[in-house]
């Protein structure tokens, strides 16, 4: 599994109009049933009103590959353009669950 943290940031609630209107148009909905999607949700940090956090997670490379040459993703930048957000990422692979295990509370 491979999870990206994208970090959209803007002005005047700009990220959040964002993040409202992927939900409300539905493209948000058509991303999570892209072959491979695992996870596609946004969140907002109390610290800082002005980003949006959208965690996505895809079964492997092959999966994102697909999710970026899809029609979807010029609708994407078209958002991203009308809100004039700017982003940064990090990109996670999973691995197995080591020793921290007995720390995570079920």
């Amino acid at each position: 599994m491979i999870t990206v943290h994208l970090f959209y940031k803007g002005q005047g609630g700009a990220a959040k109009a964002f993040a409202e209107e992927m939900e409300s148009s539905g493209i948000a909905g058509a991303i999570r049933a892209e072959e491979g999607n695992l996870r596609y949700e946004y969140f907002q940090p109390l610290h800082d009103p002005e980003t949006v956090l959208l965690i996505d997670s895809w079964r492997d490379q092959k999966a994102i590959d697909a999710h970026h040459a899809s029609p979807m993703m010029v609708r994407l930048a078209a958002l991203r353009e009308k809100y004039d957000l700017h982003m940064t990422a990090e990109r996670f692979v999973a691995e197995e669950m080591g020793s921290d295990e007995q720390y995570i509370r079920k």
